[in-house]
């Protein structure tokens, strides 16, 4: 994990200074490794750059007229760090905590920020040419974090990865997380 400690503060020193345009339009099918998640059914991605540690679940310090997907804050290593249930975020049917439940710790636009999961299961590659489009939605259906399906074929088997940019969910007008480092 040392390696990946060390990588997210220049990950997101580059990332800063991009326009969201830009960001946009480059991040969807460019390939890379992405740490692999769980929520309820389905299986997530995000940029391995953005994390720092994965932590199995503790209760985190309740913090009064907090949104229901803001857990609470806990004391890590001398920072206050915020806490998201991304399984409540996204709407999941249900948010059970047990022996798998664990926190991916985040570094996002140079704040730490710790988001709930179901279970990590994989750090995987993908290619450029395994990475498809996110399909277009409704407007009633906000998929603006989400940067592409990837088909990932394991045996037999094919199974989908929601590819999502875990720096625009975090920053969302609704989180309240990130507006002190956007200005």
């Amino acid at each position: 994990m040392e390696m990946i400690q060390e990588a997210p503060p220049a990950a997101v020193r580059h990332e800063a200074g991009r326009p969201d345009a830009l960001r946009q339009t480059s991040t969807p099918h460019a390939g890379g490794e992405f740490l692999t998640f769980r929520l309820g059914g389905e299986e997530y991605g995000i940029d391995i750059l953005k994390v720092q540690e994965i932590r199995s679940y503790e209760q985190p310090t309740r913090i009064a007229n907090a949104p229901g997907f803001i857990k609470g804050v806990v004391n890590l290593r001398g920072v206050i760090v915020p806490i998201v249930d991304l399984r409540l975020k996204l709407g999941c049917d249900s948010a059970e905590y047990n022996a798998f439940t664990v926190v991916i710790v985040l570094n996002v636009r140079g704040r730490v920020v710790g988001a709930v999961v179901d279970s990590v299961s994989d750090v995987l590659e993908l290619a450029r040419d395994v990475i498809k489009p996110a399909p277009e939605m409704s407007s009633a259906v906000d998929t603006s974090f989400i940067t592409g399906i990837g088909a990932v074929k394991s045996g037999d088997e094919q199974r989908m990865l929601i590819l999502m940019d875990i720096e625009a969910l975090m920053s969302s007008s609704d989180m309240g997380l990130l507006d002190t480092v956007m200005h």
